[in-house]
């Protein structure tokens, strides 16, 4: 449904609202599991979406830029990769113009759910359901 892009993007968003300070590109990408270089161009990515701001110097890092309840899901996918809508035909067929077929007005409403459910949920929530004696999502908990 989303991209690994998307979903390494997120791995380091939580990880980040559940950290007091600045943490290093190393850090967050041993404690995620995502490759560093890969980690690297996605934090660039968030910190040009302003969803991260970055520190240099000691004591630098990463950081959210704003609460994790100020910021949902679809903002950190939509600033690495946004979920692609089905606007008109993909099959190219003129006479569809922007009318789509059932097939395809189906797989657009669909997106159109996953995108409010994602506009709805913040890395507040995610952090709180963490924190449940059922996690099992470490590494990003101490779960």
């Amino acid at each position: 449904m989303i991209s690994q892009t998307a979903e390494y993007a997120l791995r380091a968003m939580v990880f980040l609202a559940m950290q007091k300070s600045a943490v290093t590109g190393q850090d967050i990408a041993a404690i995620t599991k995502v490759p560093p270089g890969y980690l690297s161009k996605i934090m660039q990515q968030l910190v040009k979406g302003k969803l991260v701001n970055s520190q240099r110097g000691i004591g630098g890092g990463f950081i959210l830029s704003r609460t994790p309840d100020k910021i949902s899901i679809l903002d950190v996918v939509n600033a690495v990769d946004p979920i692609d809508r089905i606007e008109s035909c993909p099959l190219g067929i003129p006479s569809h113009g922007l009318n789509l077929c059932p097939l395809h007005k189906r797989l657009s409403d669909a997106t159109a759910h996953v995108e409010a459910a994602f506009a709805q949920s913040r890395l507040s929530e995610l952090i709180e359901e963490s924190q449940s004696p059922l996690c099992k999502s470490v590494p990003l908990t101490a779960c």
